[in-house]
């Protein structure tokens, strides 16, 4: 058995109205977990419900990729929410994608925010702590999160689970945080660059930060966006240069 493992994982379940975002298929063909959108900042319930059944079918374990209720924004615009209002839509969420997980005789297995939460809670307590509260009202589920941010010392202060992810297409500033989607460098294209990424965190649990800063991230998880150009064949690149250097793809479950 490869003493190197990672696990990947990819936003999938956004596709609105019969409009994709990405090839939810092909993506699911290569990653270990699957971040599924529930409904408010993307997807709607049968195209939901068609990826769950399409993840269950692959093996991939389901997590519930869950953010602001801003479709309009795709959840990428920030919300100051009464933090009572956002623990019950957390919540509402997570309950939401799992009855449609049990329609397919699989479970939501995990927690990811998504886009502008995922981002704040980096930051702000009020809002870590109405996430966490959110998902400790429905079950104790990891929680996906951006190393070194408040959110991570609260949830495993209160007892969840963390699971530390990095991202293999993102450009990160030097202290830690993503390059704001506004940059034009924010989203790494080239695929060498992209692989190289996912087996240095696979090796060495750090990544390389866009002015050459080492960071520490110590990921159990490396995510892929399913809506950037050329996103399947992307990921193939680093699927296959895992493959070839011995690294092992399986769910930060498993390990």
């Amino acid at each position: 058995m490869s003493s190197l493992v990672i696990d990947l994982n990819a936003d999938l379940g956004e596709t609105t109205a019969g409009n994709p975002v990405a090839d939810d298929a092909a993506m699911l063909e290569l990653v270990s977990s699957a971040n599924v959108a529930t409904g408010f900042h993307a997807g709607d319930p049968h195209s939901i419900a068609q990826t769950v059944q399409a993840a269950a079918r692959a093996d991939v374990v389901i997590g519930a990729h869950l953010g602001y209720n801003d479709a309009a924004g795709f959840g990428r615009r920030f919300i100051n929410y009464a933090p009572a209002e956002l623990a019950d839509e957390i919540t509402y969420q997570i309950g939401a994608l799992e009855a449609l997980a049990r329609a397919a005789g699989t479970r939501v297995r995990y927690v990811k925010p998504h886009g502008a939460l995922y981002n704040t809670i980096v930051h702000d307590q009020a809002q870590a702590q109405a996430v966490i509260d959110g998902v400790r009202a429905f079950g104790d589920l990891p929680l996906m999160l951006l190393p070194g941010g408040v959110a991570v010392d609260m949830a495993e202060d209160q007892g969840l689970t963390v699971v530390r992810e990095a991202f293999a297409d993102r450009n990160y500033n030097a202290d830690g945080t993503l390059v704001s989607r506004r940059e034009s460098h924010a989203v790494m294209h080239d695929p060498q660059a992209v692989a190289a990424r996912v087996l240095q965190v696979a090796r060495t649990g750090s990544i390389t930060a866009y002015d050459g800063t080492e960071l520490a991230v110590d990921a159990q998880s490396v995510c892929t966006h399913g809506d950037s150009p050329g996103a399947v064949e992307l990921l193939r690149g680093v699927v296959d240069l895992l493959g070839r250097e011995g690294v092992e793809i399986r769910s930060f479950l498993d390990v």
